[in-house]
């Protein structure tokens, strides 16, 4: 089995559960609140861990109780975390997260020890993998960086470009696969990914940048994965959502996990949306992850 790195954040996810997503300058009542070990990266790494991967995490807690327990949920998730560093000037990264009664969520993340990685937390013994993956509530020039020495390496690079912010072409030229949602894709090129016409333009733009295959998630709508050449459609497992939290991570944790085991890159698709599937049924973020056997279970791959 070939070894993913995860180069990303690390946040404990603080979640109430409310009846509707309140607008600006409106109260609403939070029904119960949990704190649960999330932030994107360690989301994806702790995906990959618990389907039985061979994953390291990369990036910083703070000297606290949160960092201490997100240490633990990942050791636990069997998540190689010796490139987790402490950070002494900043608390641990923490998300206000409010899920309505439809399983949508609202979040506001609060970075603490994510922006404190430097360039120097991140070395070529440290891309040690075969696949490195990000995402972007880290420092934008510690990915580019460390993306530049990976593929210095021969490494597979793969960028979630979340939260949705621009990226320069000097990052995107070092992305293998890009894998945005609808959002985030018409930010990055102005283009609606609902148009035919418009994403394929998009696509053509970001491939001309050096992106080698883009992989836009259209939620309940499955994926679509183009080249500049072909595209392909998968579909998503129709489910009924509880808490749509770390969807978008699992779905990109077990297309990683099917990767590193030598599947190919549509089959990898196709499992990550039965994780995925598995993942929007169940409250929180690493709380809802499943086992492999769990996946096995339900669909029977």
């Amino acid at each position: 089995m070939k070894k993913v790195s995860v180069l990303g954040s690390l946040n404990m996810d603080l979640v109430t559960r409310v009846h509707k997503t309140p607008v600006v300058g409106e109260t609403v009542l939070g029904e119960g609140f949990v704190q649960i070990p999330g932030g994107k990266g360690a989301n994806q790494a702790a995906t990959i861990g618990r389907l039985g991967g061979n994953v390291s995490m990369i990036g910083r807690v703070g000297e606290d109780e949160f960092g201490k327990q997100l240490m633990e949920s990942l050791n636990h998730d069997h998540v190689d975390t010796k490139y987790v560093l402490k950070s002494k000037s900043a608390p641990t990264g923490t998300a206000l997260i409010m899920v309505n009664e439809s399983g949508d969520n609202s979040i506001v993340v609060i970075p603490g020890a994510n922006f404190e990685l430097s360039t120097q937390d991140v070395s070529e013994q440290i891309l040690e993998g075969d696949y490195l993956v990000a995402q972007l509530e880290v420092p934008l020039e510690i990915i580019e960086k460390s993306f530049e020495m990976a593929k210095q390496k021969g490494i597979t690079t793969v960028l979630n470009p979340a939260p949705a912010k621009a990226l320069s072409p000097s990052i995107l030229r070092h992305v293998d696969i890009l894998i945005p949602n609808e959002t985030e894709f018409k930010l990055l090129t102005g283009c609606d990914p609902k148009n035919e016409d418009m994403l394929d333009q998009g696509v053509s733009d970001l491939i001309a940048l050096g992106t080698k295959k883009i992989l836009i998630t259209l939620g309940e709508r499955g994926a679509v994965l183009c080249d500049g050449v072909t595209k392909t459609y998968f579909k998503a497992q129709k489910v009924a959502p509880v808490d749509t939290t770390a969807a978008g991570d699992s779905f990109i944790g077990g297309l990683l996990f099917a990767l590193s085991k030598g599947e190919s890159l549509d089959r990898s698709i196709n499992f990550g949306t039965l994780v995925a599937a598995i993942t929007v049924t169940r409250a929180g973020a690493q709380s809802s992850l499943p086992t492999w056997a769990e996946v096995v279970e339900k669909f029977g791959v």
